[in-house]
């Protein structure tokens, strides 16, 4: 499961972030990220306190890049186009803020048929748009519900 979002290290969002990757591991599965600061730091937090696997998909090509709470660190060396594997890597994912990097994640992820939702995130309202819808949740709980019941499995 991806939590995707801002990279800034003061991000307000960093509550919300903890929940979902706690909830992620509260629930068995691995969190998937870029590895970074910000949205990644904190849900890769959660995980890790909630006994969690997690796993950064690094844009660099050094491992130590990765922040404190990652456990398997990939230095893919792509830059931002690690969120196209982000994207096909993950089962589902949860959109948290963000800028053009989650942008492309969330436009890749639905593209790839992933399950995806957003919270407090970019929304699409482009008329006469074909695209998938994207989701919103409120919260944490309600977001991992929603993309869990998507995968058929019970949250």
């Amino acid at each position: 499961m991806a939590v995707c979002g801002e990279s800034d290290p003061r991000t307000p969002l960093a509550d919300l972030a903890f929940e979902l990757g706690r909830g992620i591991a509260q629930r068995d599965s691995v969190l998937v990220c870029g590895g970074l600061t910000g949205v990644m730091e904190h849900a890769a937090r959660g995980a890790r306190a909630a006994g969690g696997l997690t796993i950064g998909l690094l844009p660099g090509e050094d491992v130590h890049d990765a922040n404190a709470y990652i456990d398997i660190a990939i230095a893919t060396g792509l830059g931002h186009a690690r969120n196209a594997i982000l994207a096909r890597t993950a089962d589902g994912v949860v959109a948290l803020g963000g800028g053009l990097g989650t942008l492309s994640e969330i436009a890749l992820a639905l593209r790839n048929r992933r399950p995806t939702i957003g919270i407090k995130t970019w929304r699409f309202d482009r008329q006469d748009r074909t695209e998938p819808e994207l989701p919103v949740a409120e919260n944490a709980t309600e977001a991992l519900d929603w993309l869990f019941a998507q995968m058929g499995r019970p949250s």
